[in-house]
This record gives structure tokens, C-alpha cells and sequence, in this order.
């Protein structure tokens, strides 16, 4: 019989959720989880998770990952459950207007049509009061048959009052004490749920420091009697927790660490840990999440070697490893490819390590005709959903990321006539598409200038913006277009993973050298950089104009002298970039050095 916990952690008997017939969910038949629970599991908690169109519970590219980590560990049969909120109104739908500005509409979602409503419930103490926590089962099928749970915590109940109900609806909503009051159902309540639902944990594994709280739950539970203790030792045991905890850190930007103010720590969490421990695990100032999760994980590391090596200048004293990420291999990559890589590379999904011999087993012809059939599908896809007609004999530049203003998606825009004369010699078209955060006013103003932009480029450059970036559209683009654009302003690239999705299609990537494009860009080889790895951000504008016009766009037409140059380069993607940046082998570097210790 599954249990549950009150407020205060004690154990008390499980509350039935209402049951519903096979009939009436939109799961596969005989799904139970008893099926997930027979042996010990890795719990991979994410603020937000990409399942699949239907359920916007995510809003880009760390939600992306978490979704691509799971359908991994699916093909890998890795033994993972995943932990993250319901976000029951979603993140949100994006609609552009007249004048080219982001309009934000409700992404409301049932989790009843795609999720099984658990027989558990567990409450959390926020503000002094009991707030009931059940969650939702949706079950993530990997290619080749393996199976992973996802848990989807949800506060929306009988039980709880008005304002507690709403605590799991918005995704990365609401003011400092609405995301508090969220992490605390996704770290503490997410410990306690899998305890009472019969989960056995060998590891946690925080994505990001969203779930850092969950630490002070193991805490708790592994709390010295008062008895034991020396004068100034903390109550808990400490290397026990750190010997369960891994965490991945994302983001080199300062400001994309959560902190939280003691003052409003305390009145949140009442006694759940002293301030005193609070203050070491966490930093004197302010409740710093990431500073907590570091100091609560054995095994910390970063999304890429220059990313790593960053963050151990940012939080000196703490090792940080370099797990570069990856995409997994049959999502991201397109039908036509698909069946090629099948035709001459068998186990390539299983082993994407073997595509390295793409130079040497796969005809040129064949792969271009897979792009083509890619290409076109894009195409037609933009005519369906903007009514621009783009022609098939021309190349296609695209650039798809979440607006903000280090991405620098304005960056090809920055010299119109520098651009226009290069469009003059070698015509290409580009199609955009990404969502600005809605409280990022600068994001949605670069939205809003690139439309702008657009019309001034008409009749000389056909510029097209997709609304509503989402995932069926990101594998459209990362296999359509015939260059893919990455252009950051360093060192703030922490890894992406849009272009290496495009590798898997054969699109090489023209970027700025930073995030995971320092490890993969082999200049001519698997796509070409922007600038170099230390150069100045101000002479990033001429560098990519000056490669465009001068290297990528005379190899695509063939005016470079090497008339099979183009291939060799989209070859060159595929055998060197995704036999490698894929999330097969970030799993497996996870599970022989972090998970097996």
C-alpha cells in the first residue's frame, strides 16, 4: 500500500486518489507503477520537463535537456524517475501581432488526458500550514522499448486553500514567493512523494538548483540524535547526504542563480532547518540555491569543458566536472535521415558513436537527397504557417532560440546593407523563431526590431519568423534549414543543443565559438566559427558577414573550386559532431561517473 507523510515528515496513511478507467486516460493499457518500483532508481528532478507538445511543461532549452535525459535513459534502460511540477497552465503560447510584437495567450493543458492520477498523497509545511502535494504518473517511451516514470507534482486539491492550489499551475510565474513556495514542493515534497509512493533512491540528481531544497529534506531525514553531537558540529550528517546528491549547474550567468532572502526562507520553511545551517550550506546573505545544491552534491558538473571551467572560477573550492550535453539520437533526427541511417548504419540509434563512419558508408547523393526531403518539409511547413513561399534551390539560414539579449538574435541584422550585398552575390533566406520570457522587455523589444528588420530586408532577403517555437517546429528547423546560426555573446553560452540537433540532420553550424561549439567546431571541417574563442564581441558582426560571403555561401553554390565541398562539410556534422553530442554518451559518462560511486 503506497503511504503518505503529514506536514512535519511523520508517516500517515495513504489517501486514494480517484480512479479512472484505461478507457478514459490517454496512457498505454496497462501501465502500473509497480512496474517502476522493483528496483533502486536515479531521481532526476527539473523545475521543467519536455514530454512532448501536448504537455507545455517546459519553456526552452533547459526543459529540452531534461526531456532529452529521460528519452536517453529509456533507450538505454537506465533505472531514472524524474521529478518535476505539472504546470497545469503551462508556460505560454506565442502569437506575434500586426507590428511584429510577442503576444503571450494561455497554454492551459489536462495532465487527465495524457497522465494517471497516483494513490498518494504527501503534505509539505509552508507558512505554518499543511499543504497537500499528489502527483500525476506519465510514462516516457524510449525508442527501443525501454520505459521511464515521470512524476508530476501537482497542488491543485481539495485539501489545500485557494492560493496553495495554484502554487504548481504557472511555469516560472509569479514573484520570488510564488517560486519559493514552488521549490519546496519540487525538492521537499518531491523526496517525500517517492518515499511514499515506494521508490527506492540510490541517487538524486538536481538539474539546476530549482531542486536544491531537497537536500534539507535528506537532512532532516538523516538527522544526528541531540546526544550525539560536538560542540559545533552541524545536526545532520552531511557526508551522508552529499554521498546521495549529484547536481548539474546550467548557467554562467550570476544573476540566473535563485536567491531568496532568509526573512523570507524562514517564514516559508518555519523549522524545517535551522538558519544557522541554512546560512553555511547556503551563503550568509541571501538563501543562494545553487550554493546550497553545491555544497549538498558529491559529484557537481557543468554542460560543457568551457563551461565547467568557468564555474570553477565562479565558485572556487568546489570541483566541477565537464559532462558536455547531447541530444538524443532518434528524436532530434528527421525521417528521411532516419531511414538512411538505418539503410547503412543498423545499430546507429542504439550506438550513435557509429555514424563516425558516415564519411565512408554513405554516398554523397543519398545524403543530400535526405536533406532535400528534409528541406522541403520545412518548407512546406512555413508556407502552412505563415504563407511565405521559400524555394528549395536556395539556402536557408536559421537561428531558433529563446529571445533574449546575450543569445544575440539581432547579431546577422546588425549591417542591413553589409547584408543585402552579400544576399546580392549569394542569395539565401532565413527563417527565425523563439520566445522571449514575458517579463524580459528586452527580449520581446529584439522580437520586435527583428520584424522590423525583416521588412526592411524585402525584396532582397526573404526573412521569415515562426510563431510559437516549440518542439515540433525545433525539428522541422534543425533539419530544413541548411546552415544553422548560434551567435551568444561569450562566455554566456553555458552549452545549446540546437546545433548539435541540426548535426544529426547534416546541417553544419556557423557560431560563435563558445558553449559546446568550442569542442565541436573543426573549421571546414564540421561547420565554421564566428570570430574566435577570445575575440571581442564588437567585431563579431563583420566576422560573420565576411564568412558568409566569402566561404559558406560560395561552397554551398559550388564557386569554392571544390565541387563536393558542401557534402563533405554536412558529412563532416554527422561523423564528427553527432556521433559524439549526443545524450547516449552524456548518460553514460553520468552513470560511470556519478551515479556508480
Amino acid at each position: 500500500m503506497a503511504m503518505a507523510y503529514s506536514a512535519k515528515g511523520d508517516r500517515v496513511s495513504a489517501l486514494s486518489g480517484e480512479r479512472r478507467s484505461d478507457e478514459e486516460l490517454a496512457i498505454p493499457r496497462g501501465i502500473m507503477l509497480d512496474d517502476f518500483i522493483h528496483e533502486p532508481r536515479i531521481a532526476y528532478f527539473s523545475m521543467e520537463i519536455a514530454l512532448r507538445n501536448e504537455i507545455p511543461t517546459y519553456s526552452g532549452g533547459l526543459g529540452v535537456l531534461a526531456g532529452d535525459t529521460v528519452r536517453s535513459a529509456a533507450d538505454l534502460v537506465l533505472p531514472l524517475v524524474a521529478v518535476s511540477l505539472v504546470s497545469r497552465a503551462g508556460y505560454f503560447r506565442q502569437a506575434i501581432d500586426a507590428q511584429g510584437r510577442q503576444v503571450e495567450q494561455a497554454a492551459v493543458w489536462e495532465p487527465r488526458k495524457w497522465a494517471k492520477p497516483l494513490d498518494a498523497k504527501i503534505a509539505v509545511n509552508i507558512e505554518g500550514r499543511a499543504v497537500w502535494i499528489g502527483a500525476w504518473l506519465y510514462v516516457l517511451d524510449g525508442y527501443l522499448g525501454g520505459r521511464q516514470p515521470v512524476l508530476l507534482l501537482d497542488t491543485d486539491l481539495d485539501e489545500n486553500q485557494p492560493e496553495d492550489r495554484e502554487i504548481t499551475h504557472y511555469l516560472y510565474g509569479g514573484d520570488d514567493v510564488y517560486r519559493f513556495k514552488q521549490e519546496i514542493v519540487l525538492g521537499i515534497g518531491g523526496v517525500r512523494l517517492l518515499q511514499a509512493l515506494g521508490f527506492r533512491i540510490r541517487q538524486y540528481h538536481m538539474n539546476e538548483g530549482h531542486s536544491a531544497l531537497l537536500g534539507l529534506e535528506l537532512l532532516r531525514r538523516y538527522a544526528y540524535p541531540p546526544g550525539d553531537l560536538r560542540p559545533g558540529e552541524l545536526p545532520y550528517d552531511l557526508p551522508r547526504v552529499r554521498a546521495l546528491c549529484n547536481f548539474t549547474t546550467h548557467t554562467p550567468v550570476e544573476a540566473g542563480h535563485d536567491r531568496f532572502s532568509y526573512a523570507l526562507a524562514q517564514r516559508m520553511l518555519g523549522t524545517t532547518v535551522e538558519l544557522a545551517t541554512l546560512k553555511h550550506l547556503a551563503g550568509e546573505d541571501s538563501l543562494n540555491m545553487t550554493r546550497l545544491a553545491l555544497n549538498l552534491s558529491e559529484y557537481v558538473n557543468g554542460v560543457a569543458k568551457r563551461h565547467a571551467e568557468i564555474s570553477n572560477t565562479m565558485f572556487p573550492g568546489y570541483r566541477v566536472h565537464a559532462v558536455t550535453n547531447g541530444v538524443p539520437p532518434f528524436t532530434w533526427t528527421s525521417e528521411p535521415f532516419r531511414k538512411l541511417y538505418d539503410h547503412y548504419l543498423p545499430s546507429w540509434c542504439h550506438e550513435p558513436e557509429q555514424l563516425v563512419r558516415v564519411d565512408c558508408c554513405i554516398p554523397d547523393d543519398a545524403i543530400w537527397d535526405a536533406h532535400l526531403q528534409a528541406k522541403q518539409t520545412l518548407i512546406e511547413q512555413v508556407r502552412a504557417r505563415t504563407g511565405v513561399a521559400l524555394q528549395p534551390e536556395v539556402p536557408i539560414l536559421g537561428f531558433a532560440r529563446r529571445m533574449t539579449a546575450y543569445k544575440r538574435p539581432d547579431l546577422l541584422f546588425a549591417d542591413l546593407e553589409r547584408l543585402k550585398a552579400v544576399a546580392r552575390q549569394h542569395a539565401f533566406q532565413i527563417v527565425l523563431a523563439g520566445k522571449a520570457h514575458p517579463h524580459d522587455e528586452g527580449g520581446k523589444r529584439l522580437i520586435e526590431q527583428l520584424h522590423a528588420q525583416a521588412r526592411a530586408l524585402e525584396g532582397v532577403v526573404p526573412v521569415v519568423y515562426l510563431p510559437d517555437y516549440d518542439m515540433d517546429i525545433a525539428q522541422a528547423l534543425v533539419a530544413g534549414v541548411d546552415l544553422w546560426l548560434n551567435t551568444p555573446l561569450r562566455p554566456f553560452e553555458a552549452s545549446g543543443t540546437s546545433g548539435m540537433k541540426a548535426a544529426f540532420n547534416g546541417v553544419p553550424n556557423l557560431s560563435v565559438l563558445d558553449g559546446w561549439w568550442v569542442e565541436g567546431c573543426i573549421e571546414g571541417v564540421t561547420g565554421w566559427a564566428i570570430g574566435n574563442a577570445v575575440g571581442a564581441d564588437d567585431g563579431d558582426a563583420r566576422a560573420l558577414y565576411d564568412k558568409l560571403e566569402q566561404v559558406v555561401l560560395p561552397l554551398y553554390y559550388g564557386y569554392s573550386g571544390d565541387p563536393g565541398g558542401w557534402i563533405k562539410v554536412m558529412k563532416g556534422a554527422i561523423s564528427k559532431n553527432a556521433s559524439y553530442f549526443n545524450s547516449h554518451r552524456m548518460m553514460r559518462r553520468y552513470a560511470t561517473e556519478a551515479y556508480i560511486r
